[in-house]
């Protein structure tokens, strides 16, 4: 009964994270088709290159949250164990990822992946992917290796921490999904002169320009 409840959480998980909520928003709202715009990626992103700021702030939203219900009520309401729930999170990931709805072409699967980690009652997880993410983005320029040095640094984290439990499998289905929706963009080897540095150097010119 478990493995068969598994089986169909993990089968609605794919199909919610498949359901292309961006290039609806992006249809109803801007009367665009979001694939038209900047790298023709069916994701939140676009929404924003497409025009609307406020449809680019909906389409993340229902991005994130296609990834919480399943997982949640995996553990929350039906008690499986982590093994499951992992699996089903990987699934709904995989959705968005893969949508069949779009021939299997979806999006690049961060908003989810932020989702699924929030409907985990292991909220380290969420921190520290984020805060990886953020130490990313302050000194790496490419998107792309930023993501990507989120889920690696989030990874040898919990390999050291968690080395025995469930977690890290977790983030390495998470970073292998990824890597692979990225790798266009991880081609370009990324320079370390990231928006911390930007900042620094812009408040040295303006302390020389004072001084």
């Amino acid at each position: 009964m478990e493995t068969v409840l598994t089986a169909l959480l993990a089968v609605a998980a794919f199909g919610l994270g498949a359901f292309p909520f961006s290039p609806l928003v992006g249809r109803v709202f801007l009367g665009r088709d979001i694939r038209d715009y900047g790298d023709g990626n069916p994701g939140a992103a676009n929404v924003f290159r497409a025009g609307g700021q406020k449809s680019g702030y909906l389409a993340v939203f229902l991005d994130v949250a296609k990834g919480v219900p399943v997982v949640f009520l995996a553990h929350a309401w039906f008690g499986l164990p982590i093994a499951a729930v992992v699996i089903i999170a990987l699934a709904a990931v995989l959705g968005h990822a893969f949508s069949p709805f779009l021939g299997w072409r979806g999006g690049k699967a961060v908003a989810v992946t932020f989702g699924v980690l929030l409907a985990l009652p292991q909220y380290e997880l969420l921190l520290v992917f984020i805060i990886f993410v953020v130490l990313g983005a302050l000194f790496i320029e490419v998107d792309a290796w930023t993501v990507i040095f989120g889920a690696a640094g989030s990874l040898a984290y919990l390999a050291v921490t968690r080395g025995s439990s469930w977690e890290p499998w977790l983030m390495l289905g998470l970073l292998a999904i990824l890597a692979f929706k990225h790798f266009d963009e991880l081609r370009n080897f990324p320079g370390f002169r990231g928006r911390l540095v930007r900042w620094v150097q812009a408040v040295m010119r303006g302390t020389q320009f004072i001084v």
